[in-house]
């Protein structure tokens, strides 16, 4: 089945098998289908490749492909599984599965874990944190002074790391997190449900 409105030299994005990708994630096929109108939307907004870009998805994001942003390049890292540089349709539904609301906590907790887990050890660590935190204030147009970022993250720690090893492993975190269920509030998009029938 080709992509009959594609102009020449131009790609389509590749559209993996909707049923297939369904079995896999907690979307309908129906929600399958209608991610890929969305996928196709943002892998067309720059260069029409059928794959989003980094720039593209901070665009999607933020309507703004030039700010750098770690946590906006942390989740795309995470939606980029096979480590590509891009990310294709199939990435973008797996990836998107763990904000359905009906993924697991354990799902969600596991995906938040390696949001922070910046360097991939196994573990959270405070300079990990306190870049997360300076960018999403960065984001929120928000500046907090030195004293109260690490007050926050003292705090923290003093909450999470219940070995006081001065990082956070996995068990910790999702102790930490079953404390503070409030944590996972954004691993859960409801609106999904909304935007996906909107797209037909």
């Amino acid at each position: 089945m080709g992509c009959l409105q594609c102009k020449a030299k131009r790609l389509c994005p590749k559209r993996e098998n909707p049923v297939k990708l369904a079995s896999q994630t907690a979307f309908s096929v129906s929600e399958v289908e209608a991610l890929f109108e969305l996928f196709k939307i943002i892998s067309s907004s720059l260069i029409d490749d059928g794959l989003i870009s980094k720039e593209e998805f901070r665009l999607a994001l933020f309507h703004n492909n030039k700010k750098k942003n770690i946590f906006t390049d942390r989740i795309f890292d995470l939606f980029d599984a096979n480590k590509k540089g891009v990310i294709d349709f199939a990435d973008f539904v797996r990836a998107l599965n763990v904000f359905h609301p009906n993924t697991s906590q354990e799902d969600k907790i596991n995906f938040s874990f390696r949001l922070y887990d910046m360097d991939g050890t196994g573990f959270i660590e405070r300079q990990e944190v306190k870049e997360m935190l300076i960018a999403l204030l960065s984001e929120c147009e928000m500046k907090l002074s030195e004293e109260i970022i690490e007050a926050i993250l003292d705090k923290t720690f003093m909450d999470a790391d219940t070995n006081q090893d001065g990082k956070i492993d996995m068990h910790e975190w999702k102790s930490f997190v079953s404390r503070n269920p409030s944590l996972l509030r954004v691993m859960t998009l409801p609106y999904l449900r909304y935007i996906i029938p909107m797209l037909y």
